[in-house]
């Protein structure tokens, strides 16, 4: 009901919330609502192997950034080539 009254088009997690849309595609199918795309990504990893999410208080993104990290550090920490992002 958010993302459709905040006009959300598009929906990008990790891959370890693949299970969610089937629910949310059926919630959305019974209630009318639109369906917006999905892209799952690989998790964004620190040099540990540890995956960063906010629940773990991980550090964020700017943090790399001040650090001195390129776009393209943090593309590789997603396990993930440059053009999948579009970028």
């Amino acid at each position: 009901m958010d993302d459709t009254a905040q006009g959300v088009t598009h929906v990008i997690r990790g891959e370890d919330l693949l299970a969610a849309p089937p629910l949310h595609r059926l919630l959305q199918a019974l209630l009318d609502l639109p369906v917006p795309v999905w892209h799952h990504h690989p998790l964004v990893r620190d040099e540990a192997g540890k995956r960063l999410a906010k629940r773990d208080d991980a550090r964020a993104i700017r943090t790399y950034r001040d650090a001195g990290r390129t776009p393209e550090d943090v593309r590789q920490l997603a396990g993930a080539p440059r053009a999948r992002f579009g970028i």
